[in-house]
């Protein structure tokens, strides 16, 4: 794991070109080990004695004192995430046209065509399928019974959409991608994937040098203590594991950082309503686990 200062180094020589992509996230990586942590360092021990307080920021007190950070690294593949769809973006504002044949290949070698049934008199797709009464089928549109659904070729539903990106028919999510995660989508999705496909080929190396910069700064700034508090043990494991932080009006209760008080420090109308709140959804709970559909 590399050292604050040598993350610096790395991240200049990267931002000047006098190192490839490559090699700095092997130099980033090379000496990462499961399981290891920024503060089992020595480095961080050593610096952490310079910006550490003498008590708790929080609740005052000096027991077991900690650098607790308020935000935390994000992960890399989030940040390609990012960057590859600002990059898309870019590219559809300049160039949102896509030839229909090269759409239609997209699609049959990424996705499987599952068809909306539909009426075969007025071709709509509000239909329902019933059990005990035949014809099976009726269209509540036009009002037809029938027996077999119709169904429009995928090649029918491109030549639509081509005519009129926002037509009501080509907004079904009937193409389902071929991975292993099997999402569906509708054609201005389809559309928009083969666009960023094309973006992340054209301008690959782009986006991951600025991805990989974006997450060398968010680490630094981790290991630079920028934002930290002390804290004692129990305020940090508040904050880390509930997201809550002490009351600054009472001093004794621990809220919701997104709260400005605890509960029974609100003003009465509101500390009613708020408890009156809680206590329906503690009954509604009961009823619910009482029913079996907890």
């Amino acid at each position: 794991m590399l050292t604050y200062n040598e993350l610096l180094e790395l991240k200049e020589k990267l931002t000047n070109d006098e190192i490839t992509l490559e090699l700095a996230k092997e130099l980033f990586w090379k000496d990462y080990k499961e399981g290891e942590r920024a503060w089992h360092s020595k480095d961080w021990k050593e610096r952490r004695i310079e910006v550490i307080k003498d008590k708790c920021q929080i609740c005052g007190s000096k027991e077991i004192l900690t650098l607790q950070h308020l935000s935390h690294p994000r992960k890399y593949y989030e940040y390609e995430r990012d960057v590859t769809r600002e990059h898309t973006q870019s590219f559809v504002e300049s160039n949102n046209s896509v030839d229909k044949s090269e759409l239609s290949n997209y699609i049959l070698e990424n996705y499987d065509y599952i068809p909306v049934s539909l009426c075969p008199k007025c071709k709509s797709k509000d239909i329902s399928k019933r059990v005990r009464k035949l014809p099976q089928y009726l269209c509540k549109e036009c009002k037809h019974e029938f027996d077999k659904a119709v169904f429009r070729l995928s090649s029918e539903l491109i030549e639509i959409f081509y005519e009129n990106e926002d037509a009501y028919v080509v907004r079904d999510k009937c193409f389902v991608t071929k991975d292993k995660w099997k999402n569906q989508h509708n054609l201005s999705q389809v559309k928009y994937w083969l666009q960023r496909n094309k973006t992340k080929t054209k301008d690959s190396d782009v986006i991951e040098k600025k991805a990989f910069l974006l997450y060398l700064d968010d680490n630094i700034k981790y290991l630079s203590f920028e934002d930290t508090i002390t804290a004692c043990r129990k305020c940090a494991s508040n904050f880390d594991l509930h997201l809550m932080d002490l009351c600054p009006i009472c001093k004794e209760n621990y809220k919701s950082i997104q709260y400005e008080t605890c509960i029974q420090c609100l003003p009465e109308d509101k500390r009613k309503a708020v408890l009156e709140t809680i206590e329906f959804g503690r009954k509604m709970h009961e009823m619910h686990k009482s029913l079996g559909i907890d």
